[in-house]
């Protein structure tokens, strides 16, 4: 399918103009544990719409792309994050501090994060269904790379079922088909799948939306409505919405998106699915602001009502981002944010699925298989796998916060530190290497990969080992290595693991950091 440039900018416009009435409508009722009423906006829009941190986040995503087109990646974000982004609540500033120590992402949005499963992170999926419209393989890789600085689980699963179902959207309009092709994206096992699941199933039983809400919550029950009163208030606020308990704290991003595909089904029109998705209560800008994403890519600009639109005046407010440091340009409108993701587009998606030459402006050629692939699509051990060389995004989903990786033209590298990053006196210390031949290489390699370690640390293992790589799908070269740490002084430990591959100029690096406990 082929998607021409009249109607992705119409569906990219109408993502983000959704996105801001979303964020704007929803915001007084964030953090409340309570059914609203709310059927309009009730803030004095007459200067504007005021900031919130549901659409201006994604600007300084998108001023990374900018500069670094698809080569950005977590390293990137990571470096933004801590240049560009002003907030220290919650996951976002337990994830900055980790990166301060050196925690490389994934462990950066893991590590002492007990926010790691909540909402701040699938409020970003949008940019990346915008700059990989129909391609939601494309979208969710990037939208896995975004949350794994600052979330972790079933926070980062959340990010990358809203990229894939929004990418999707630009070509798709069926709310099950496209919920369906969210979830095919992330462990069908998690508490995530589980929550949009209970959303499902509670149309199907032909629920009440109360009632659908009642089910969501008792499914995966989330705390973010009731995270700055007493426990027991919010027992008693839980008792009267008809909870069966408060729930747990930071687990809130399943919950919330189950509450959006639940406004989002049993809505009639937009209007109504923005009401209901605001009457669910706990954190109503990021539901209503996702929720309101999603119908502007499906419907287009054009088809929003322009009711809801009228107020804001494609005005969009910014909180978030530093300003000082002169490095982003912020735009002023849904408008100019819509206008720099068609410039940069094409450069993202490259000459294979865009084409700047088409008449009447450039095609971008969508998906032909909207679904995630599975690893068993693959025959394992044989030639032939296709033009997809990487892992599926729902596989790296699995791989667990504390398995370091990097792509290079050649090969793939993940080191496993077997644990939390922390090493202990009296207990030596292992760590799992993994390089996968990839890409378009298709070539027998042989892999020397060494660990470089400081001086007082002990090596029970080799320090270099040389193995064979196959070119053949599924195929790698895996090592361990072992060390002691006991005469080491310092509390923190940095070591390089090396990937060289023989008969090439290039090779790879990963660094590992971890910290002494006890």
């Amino acid at each position: 399918m082929v998607l021409d440039f009249k109607t992705y900018r119409d569906k990219v416009l109408g993502c983000w103009t959704g996105k801001n009435i979303g964020g704007v409508f929803g915001a007084p009722f964030e953090g409340i544990r309570q059914f609203n009423d709310a059927t309009f906006y009730v803030q004095d829009l007459s200067m504007g719409p005021p900031p919130n941190d549901d659409l201006d986040l994604q600007i300084a995503w998108l001023a990374a792309v900018e500069r670094y087109g698809r080569n950005v990646n977590a390293s990137i974000l990571g470096d933004y994050w801590l240049s560009y982004v002003i907030p220290n609540w919650v996951e976002y500033g337990m994830g900055k501090a980790n990166l301060r120590a050196g925690m490389a992402p994934p462990i950066s949005g893991a590590l002492d994060n007990d926010y790691k499963n909540s909402c701040g992170c699938y409020i970003r999926s949008e940019i990346w269904a915008c700059l990989a419209p129909g391609n939601p393989a494309l979208a969710a890789r990037y939208a896995y790379e975004d949350a794994i600085v600052d979330h972790a689980e079933d926070g980062m699963q959340a990010e990358i079922f809203c990229a894939a179902l929004q990418s999707a959207a630009f070509v798709e309009s069926d709310p099950m088909k496209l919920i369906d092709i969210g979830l095919s994206y992330v462990p069908e096992d998690g508490k995530f799948a589980a929550a949009i699941r209970a959303a499902l199933d509670a149309k199907k039983e032909g629920l009440s939306f109360r009632d659908a809400i009642r089910r969501i919550h008792n499914t995966v029950p989330g705390t973010f409505g009731v995270q700055s009163i007493t426990y027991a208030e919010a027992k008693a606020k839980s008792e009267a919405m008809g909870f069966e308990t408060v729930g747990e704290p930071g687990m809130d991003a399943p919950e919330n998106c189950g509450f959006f595909v639940a406004a989002w089904l049993y809505g009639k029109d937009f209007g109504e699915q923005m009401v209901l998705c605001n009457s669910a209560g706990e954190d109503t800008d990021c539901t209503c602001a996702t929720l309101g994403a999603i119908l502007g890519i499906i419907n287009g600009e054009s088809g929003l009502p322009e009711k809801w639109k009228a107020p804001l005046g494609d005005k969009i407010s910014t909180m978030c981002i530093d300003k000082t440091w002169g490095g982003i340009w912020v735009p002023a409108t849904c408008t100019e944010l819509a206008e720099r993701v068609l410039r940069v587009t094409p450069g993202f998606l490259g000459a294979q699925l865009c084409d700047v030459l088409a008449p009447g402006g450039y095609t971008i050629q969508c998906a032909d298989n909207l679904y995630c692939l599975d690893l068993t699509d693959y025959q394992h051990r044989m030639n032939g796998s296709g033009k997809n060389h990487h892992l599926p995004v729902r596989e790296l989903a699995r791989l667990g916060s504390n398995v370091l990786r990097k792509e290079y033209p050649a090969f793939e590298m993940q080191v496993d530190l077997l644990g939390e990053p922390y090493f202990t006196y009296g207990e030596p210390r292992k760590i799992h290497v993994t390089v996968r031949n990839c890409f378009e290489m298709r070539r027998q390699e042989w892999a020397k990969i060494t660990l470089h370690a400081p001086e007082g640390v002990e090596l029970l293992s080799a320090r270099e080992i040389m193995l064979p790589l196959n070119n053949l799908w599924g195929a790698s070269a895996e090592a361990e290595f072992e060390f002691n740490a006991d005469f080491y002084p310092s509390a923190k430990l940095e070591m390089l693991v090396e990937v060289q591959l023989e008969g090439r100029h290039s090779y790879g690096t990963i660094k590992v950091v971890m910290t002494r406990r006890g």
